[in-house]
């Protein structure tokens, strides 16, 4: 049994259903009036009908279960919606060209500064100090800041915060690299081992492909509501070090 197989049997424990109402002598009252049966249906429609059913229970679990719960349920459609970023694993992706472009009106900050342009707590890790340099990105009408940013190793590390119980923010195609899940604390999170393509997710939804770029193996978890994503060349076993040790 495969890993999605078997967490797809645990989903079960997540759904309750009423016992079933004892619906016989209906049945077979409507079974004597009704005329014989047409010819069975040919077999492509059949899987066609199983694969809409398959895509309706997936659509169905994604509304119902919890964050974590819902990114494996809507692995099926071959995209994982966790702590909003959404990553797909359906095919390879095709890595972008040229420089990307920031993410839209971002800008320096000192770190008490970001503090205040953003309605979420920003966390350092313990492991690594104070950031070398902190970003605040995508401002309101308010002046409110979407995503902080800080930046280590010379901007080869960086630990992205956004409020996760947003829209989506970041869209990742994993493609052939692959997403595995792992924890943060005894919290569920995901790990993308190796460089995939990653772009910002703006307001209306739109993925900008402008600000695509090749990210590095990254960590993603969330916790208290705020989402995290550390990005650099790190070990899983390294990056979940790091991520536990924020303060």
């Amino acid at each position: 049994m495969d890993d999605l197989e078997r967490e797809l049997r645990e989903l079960s424990a997540w759904l309750e259903t009423p016992e079933p109402p004892d619906v016989t002598a209906r049945v077979r009252a409507r079974l004597a009036a009704e005329p014989p049966r047409a010819p069975a249906r040919p077999r492509w429609w059949r899987r066609r009908w199983r694969y809409a059913v398959a895509a309706a229970l997936a659509a169905l679990l994604v509304a119902v279960l919890p964050p974590g719960r819902a990114a494996l349920a809507d692995a099926v459609a071959g995209l994982l919606r966790f702590a909003g970023i959404t990553i797909s694993t359906s095919s390879a992706p095709v890595p972008p060209t040229g420089s990307p472009s920031p993410l839209p009106a971002q800008r320096p900050a000192e770190l008490d500064e970001a503090q205040r342009a953003v309605r979420f707590p920003i966390r350092v890790p313990a492991k690594l100090g104070p950031p070398e340099r902190v970003l605040v990105a995508d401002p309101d009408g308010t002046g409110g800041h979407r995503v902080a940013t800080l930046l280590y190793r010379g901007g080869e590390l960086r630990l992205d915060a956004f409020d996760g119980r947003l829209n989506p923010v970041f869209f990742k195609e994993a493609g052939a690299v692959g997403a595995e899940w792992t924890q943060v604390g005894g919290q569920q999170a995901i790990w993308v081992g190796g460089p995939h393509p990653v772009s910002y997710v703006d307001r209306g939804g739109t993925v900008r492909q402008e600000s695509a770029r090749l990210a590095a193996a990254t960590l993603i978890w969330e916790e208290a509501g705020v989402t995290y994503r550390l990005e650099g060349r790190l070990t899983m076993a390294d990056a979940v070090e790091i991520a536990a040790s924020l303060r």
